[in-house]
């Protein structure tokens, strides 16, 4: 085991998948000399060389079309977006070009990542504090990951690499440096699991990305206080893991979904109206959602702060979901 940080989690995951395969390469902007905006591909362009760390101008909507071009003809690009909030301007080359494996009759498929930092940071500004899951969840053809550990981010993109559909890769900007020891062996990860965090019986908390973090903290309080909440990181946003879902909220028939997102549309709408589909006998409560508020994040600290959950109200939503009276 050694001690990784979050973002040399995912540079070794893109090194090893491109010394394995030379049809991997990496585009965007700065990845090559400058190494990425957060170093994930720091040193790589020494390594492989600048026709595999291309970089390319800030114009995400050209070097999108570039990258599915690529995946069309047999290549495997990894996009990075310098932040996840810019991808808006190749939303139309995403969302469309990801259905070109089914538009195709099979005749191709987009094996294509992108991946780089979103979520809300700390005084990142409205514009560079968007969370985009939510945009795509209605894409078809477009699997959606959002890694949360050093341990799953590698695994997961490692995975996502392989993967012959295009995937959206996200990673929260604050947990970059988030360390973790990590396995000398190489592994990979499955793309569509959820992990039980914490096993529990009084309540399922379901969360992703850096909220994961925010409900471990939570359940520490909680547990002193006799509380015994089921933590699930979701991980896969699109598809979800109805199967974990189902077996914790058969087993605790209470569920808290705790998102970065923001409320309206978000993906805790997704998961509450799917298992409202699916398991609606089997709840003793409504789902509750505990979501960003409805505005643009706003850039003073205090007031960021404010527009985004915090443990404090996971203890409280817990503690007042546990008292309801069957």
């Amino acid at each position: 085991m050694a001690e990784t940080v979050f973002f040399n989690a995912l540079r070794e995951a893109t090194d090893e998948e491109m010394a394995k395969d030379q049809t991997v390469f990496v585009l965007g902007e700065d990845v090559g000399h400058y190494g990425g905006s957060y170093k994930v591909t720091k040193d790589l362009c020494d390594k492989y060389g600048d026709l595999r760390l291309l970089d390319t101008p800030i114009a995400e909507n050209s070097f999108m079309g570039m990258a599915v071009g690529a995946a069309m003809t047999g290549l495997r690009p990894i996009v990075e977006g310098m932040n996840m909030g810019f991808l808006l301007l190749a939303f139309n080359q995403i969302s469309n070009n990801s259905m070109l494996r089914y538009t195709s009759g099979g005749n191709f498929t987009v094996p294509i990542v992108i991946r780089g930092p979103g979520g809300v940071g700390r005084q990142l500004g409205a514009e560079h504090s968007q969370r985009l899951e939510a945009y795509f969840q209605a894409v078809p053809g477009l699997k959606i990951v959002a890694c949360s550990t050093p341990y799953n981010a590698k695994g997961l993109l490692k995975s996502a690499i392989r993967d012959n559909n295009p995937v959206l890769f996200f990673e929260h900007v604050l947990l970059y440096n988030l360390k973790e020891d990590l396995p000398e062996e190489e592994y990979y990860l499955p793309l569509d699991q959820a992990e039980i965090v914490r096993e529990g019986k009084d309540v399922t908390i379901l969360t992703y990305s850096r909220m994961r973090h925010h409900c471990v903290q939570a359940a520490k309080t909680l547990e002193a206080d006799g509380y015994d909440p089921e933590i699930i990181d979701l991980i896969s946003l699109k598809p979800l893991d109805l199967e974990a879902i189902s077996k914790s909220v058969r087993k605790t028939h209470r569920v808290i979904v705790v998102e970065e997102c923001m409320k309206t549309g978000g993906i805790g709408a997704e998961v509450t109206a799917t298992i409202n589909d699916h398991l609606f006998d089997e709840l003793d409560a409504p789902v509750l959602r505990l979501s960003s508020q409805d505005i643009p994040t706003p850039y003073n600290g205090a007031l960021e702060r404010l527009t985004i959950i915090q443990p404090n109200q996971i203890v409280d939503a817990v503690k007042d979901m546990a008292a309801l009276k069957v």
